[in-house]
């Protein structure tokens, strides 16, 4: 009977064990990259937001941070939206 308990959930036990390594684990870890990147956010930094807006971090306080998009052109967004960097790459050549 022990060999059939087995038999019959291991497939389950198996299938969760998967799950883990292949969903829940590399989430955890892209989670925990976003915290440290956003934990160091500085002035003058071009990044991206969560909606796609470009900016240059101009002010940071507690948990807004003060982009600007254009000449004078100001936008307060949280810090929990700043998505990533604008790395080279990604910068427009115009």
């Amino acid at each position: 009977m022990d060999s059939n308990f087995l038999v019959q959930f291991g497939p389950l036990i198996l299938l969760v064990g998967v799950m883990y390594l292949f969903f829940i684990r590399p989430q955890a870890k892209r989670q925990k990259e976003q915290q440290a990147f956003i934990d160091q956010l500085e002035k003058g930094q071009e990044v991206v937001t969560a909606s796609g807006m470009l900016g240059r971090i101009v002010k940071i306080e507690d948990q807004i941070v003060t982009l600007e998009v254009d000449q004078k052109t100001f936008v307060r967004v949280t810090r929990s939206s700043i998505s990533k960097e604008l790395t080279a790459g990604l910068k427009p050549t115009a």
